[in-house]
């Protein structure tokens, strides 16, 4: 039998966690079943009303000509790499070196499509327009994280994006836009998703990060691209007889946490603050672009482990479930805000971060 972490277990006790929308069980499902009755019928093969209503739904939102539902956004991505390496005759895509293709799909990119990636920028800052402009190789397409959630969430200037959309037509290069995030990114930029997906050809969009559906993802892009996108979905298994109850919930979630975009990421900057007075502890970005940032803290991982769990029994607030360990003297975490932080008292929040302080001085920090 696993034996559980302790610092997941206080956390599980917590009474205010702090991130994210809650657990993920099976009421995210109940929720979305109140939008439909029993006789509302599901999809097959990817055909059916609420699969296709929803596609044309996603795809005005986004102000592509049509969409696609995938089970996955690993599965979409790559599709979507695909084809515009074919549509190029080049095998070769360029995107940053912490891309989600790069360190968490097991060379899935390589193996199954033999595409070569161009690792472009470094991993510790954005891509830039410069990076882009003193690319050597020729490539099909390259790929934009916005957010790049591995460096917390950063976000290049909107007119940096627009150089280097422009930089890409007018060089027969593809751009393709990993959003996975892309409704987070909404309220930094005061652009609707329709004009930021303006400047890419195609674009990817998750429901079950920010949005906290069951799973599932989109594809978008025009008619050409997404006809050629079913035919690849076929090939990767992805036309599941049905994929309702991932539909469903998305389409719920969507609805109801579009809206709340602003308020999650003022609710980041506020609580980014409060990280960000206490020594030995700062924030990546140190005012959050997003609803997301990563926490760094100048302590072992195991030392801060301790001192968290015993944060948690004090206050009852929970901070983060995990701790990465950076060398022996740092660790971090990412914060990602969601529906439960409206739900933690300020004034328990504002006691767990004096506590946070007090101790870390106490013990030399």
């Amino acid at each position: 039998m696993n034996k559980i972490n302790p610092l997941l277990e206080a956390f599980q006790q917590t009474n205010f966690p702090v991130g994210g929308h809650g657990k993920r069980n099976i009421q995210v499902l109940i929720d979305a079943l109140q939008d439909v009755d029993g006789q509302t019928d599901g999809d097959t093969y990817g055909n059916g009303k609420l699969i296709e209503d929803f596609q044309e739904e996603m795809a005005a939102f986004l102000g592509k000509e049509s969409a696609v539902f995938f089970p996955s956004g690993t599965m979409a991505q790559q599709i979507a790499l695909r084809i515009w390496c074919d549509h190029k005759g080049i095998k070769k895509v360029a995107y940053h070196p912490l891309s989600h293709l790069e360190i968490h799909e097991e060379d899935g990119l390589k193996e199954l499509h033999h595409i070569q990636p161009i690792l472009l920028g470094e991993k510790d800052r954005l891509i830039r327009l410069e990076d882009v402009l003193h690319i050597k190789e020729d490539i099909a397409c390259l790929l934009l994280e916005l957010p790049q959630r591995e460096i917390g969430g950063q976000l290049p200037d909107y007119e940096e994006l627009v150089q280097i959309s422009a930089y890409c037509r007018s060089h027969g290069i593809k751009l393709h836009l990993d959003g996975a995030r892309l409704y987070e990114i909404l309220p930094y930029y005061q652009k609707s998703a329709r004009e930021i997906c303006e400047l890419f050809d195609s674009v990817y969009i998750s429901f079950y990060k920010g949005i906290g559906g069951i799973a599932g993802a989109l594809l978008a892009g025009d008619e050409t691209f997404t006809k050629q996108s079913k035919v690849w979905k076929r090939r990767h298994g992805g036309d599941l007889i049905s994929l309702y109850p991932y539909i469903l919930s998305a389409s719920h979630y969507f609805k109801q946490r579009l809206n709340k975009m602003g308020q999650y990421y003022e609710e980041a900057i506020e609580l980014a603050a409060l990280y960000n007075q206490v020594p030995g502890v700062a924030t990546t970005p140190s005012k959050p672009v997003t609803n997301m940032f990563h926490v760094h803290i100048n302590r072992p991982k195991e030392q801060m482990e301790s001192l968290l769990v015993n944060l948690y029994e004090a206050t009852g607030v929970g901070l983060t479930h995990y701790l990465k360990e950076i060398n022996e003297t740092s660790c971090c975490y990412e914060v990602s805000i969601g529906d439960r932080y409206a739900n933690v008292p300020k004034e328990e929040l504002r006691k767990a971060f004096a506590w946070m302080e007090s101790h870390l001085i106490e013990n030399g920090v």
